[in-house]
């Protein structure tokens, strides 16, 4: 977005735009220290943040979370019912009547002068601007190579349309019906709804706020619970044809490969089992070839310790047949779904359900 006289006057103390905050949680610590840096800013304070509680229902225990004084009278506790981000998304923005919802992810760190950039950047969004997506940053350790999770989380940096720091015009959002609650991870969710949008015949700006999102603590096997999004995939599909990763900007990753090295595999097993043992060899020998590949495709731009060396070679075994699940689990699942054109511009109902049973 270009400088402009508006977004000077916002951030020396103008005229401000009603906004809310919606974030969606399950209480992790971090959520702590995003309220504190929003406290801790500059710039006009939200109308109200609605803080959308995901836990199971049957979960009685208060939200873990110390509220800064500052927000005390803005914070709006609401319950998301573990139905996912999407969901948790929807029941946020609907709770909220401001003409602009700012979606931000629990885990993340809005600068010190986020709130006046945020004002800036909705004051010189044209009326056909749908939302304003921020800058986000990925702290990388300076002293060594960055672990293969540790990347990943870096590619959010250059992600189109995220909401882990997405300000969503509340029109917009009514025209296409929010966010698709089929979407039950925090993945994909948000190009869904951005392509709705876009097809809706709105458009989406990239605006000067920044926002860090830390990369958060996770164990060695995060990899493989990563690869339920291959189900997500074939949801995006189903809905939005196969140029949604074009028009997205979605690297399409290695489902490919992952299916062909598992039907290797598979192949190999069944032959031995058969008592072929030569056919078997030469199966089980491309399967040993494109795990092999796999291997050294992660520990190589890596830092090569013990533990990073042992999680690769282990989950790269792993990943493979947990891809193809995923992903057979997801045509299984997903195989009545409507593609956009065939069910119109608003997109989900307020149930997210457009499938049949």
């Amino acid at each position: 977005m270009a400088e402009a006289p508006d977004r000077a006057r916002q951030r020396g103390g103008g005229p401000s735009i009603a906004y809310a905050v919606v974030i969606p949680t399950l209480g992790r610590p971090s959520l702590g220290a995003c309220l504190r840096a929003l406290a801790e800013g500059e710039g006009p304070r939200p109308r109200r943040i609605v803080l959308v509680d995901d836990r199971p229902l049957d979960d009685c225990e208060p939200l873990p979370v110390v509220v800064p004084d500052a927000l005390r009278e803005l914070v709006e506790i609401v319950p998301g019912c573990a139905r996912g981000p999407a969901a948790a998304r929807n029941a946020g923005w609907r709770s909220a009547p401001e003409p602009w919802i700012a979606f931000l992810d629990d885990d993340v760190l809005p600068d010190p002068t986020w709130a006046a950039d945020l004002a800036a950047d909705l004051a010189v969004a044209d009326p056909a601007t749908a939302a304003v997506q921020a800058r986000i940053t990925v702290p990388l350790p300076t002293d060594r190579r960055p672990t293969d999770w540790e990347r990943n989380t870096a590619g959010l940096a250059c992600a189109r349309w995220i909401t882990a720091d997405m300000a969503y015009r509340r029109a917009a959002l009514e025209t296409v019906g929010g966010f698709d609650e089929r979407f039950r991870r925090a993945f994909r969710e948000d190009a869904d709804l951005a392509l709705r949008v876009i097809d809706a015949g709105w458009s989406i700006a990239t605006g000067d706020r920044r926002t860090t999102h830390p990369v958060r603590p996770a164990d060695r096997w995060v990899s493989l619970r990563t690869q339920a999004g291959n189900a997500d995939d074939v949801l995006m599909t189903r809905v939005h044809g196969r140029s949604w990763w074009a028009r997205a900007g979605a690297p399409r990753g290695r489902l490919p490969r992952h299916l062909a090295v598992t039907a290797a595999g598979i192949t190999a097993l069944a032959l031995a089992a058969a008592g072929r043992p030569r056919a078997a060899a030469g199966w089980a020998g491309a399967w040993c070839a494109g795990t092999a590949e796999f291997v050294w495709a992660r520990i190589a731009p890596g830092p090569r310790t013990a533990r990073e060396l042992t999680t690769m070679a282990v989950t790269s075994v792993a990943i493979p047949p947990a891809a193809s699940a995923h992903w057979l689990r997801g045509l299984l699942r997903h195989r009545h779904a409507a593609p956009v054109s065939a069910r119109g511009a608003r997109g989900v109902s307020r149930a997210g359900v457009l499938e049949k049973a």
